[in-house]
């Protein structure tokens, strides 16, 4: 079974989330910042990662430049409220596989999931990320 992490700060959204991905078939990880999110990467090394931008403790942009440097190869789409081109471009460059605006709904959540999990299948890498 596919797992997909979840990292959003939002307790509503983390939940709505995990209840389309679970209906989907995947299982799921749930974080709540960028912080707990690195640390429950390592632990459970999910196929992809569905990353709100605007969260406490650590932000979405800097979550990505982490989790990429921590593995070359994970699949991450980013999620924000106020998706501005320099962030999109940003994410991109580091490595995201995409930059969705919310609000996702379910069909579109299990969608992304799918095309992480297999982008991640497929295992390229990006060297792009300065950050």
């Amino acid at each position: 079974m596919a797992k997909i992490m979840v990292v959003d700060d939002s307790a509503f959204i983390r939940a709505k989330y995990t209840k389309a991905l679970k209906g989907g078939g995947f299982d799921v990880v749930e974080a709540s910042n960028g912080a707990e999110a690195l640390e429950k990467y390592r632990q459970h090394e999910p196929d992809g990662v569905l990353l709100d931008v605007n969260m406490p403790v650590m932000d979405g942009i800097i979550t990505l430049h982490e989790l990429m440097r921590l593995d070359r190869t994970a699949r991450v789409a980013l999620v924000t409220c106020a998706g501005t081109q320099s962030i999109v471009l940003s994410a991109l460059r580091c490595g995201a596989s995409d930059c969705l605006n919310k609000p996702l709904d379910d069909s579109r959540i299990i969608t992304i999931a799918n095309r992480l999990v297999l982008q991640h299948d497929m295992a390229g890498t990006s060297d792009t990320c300065a950050g």
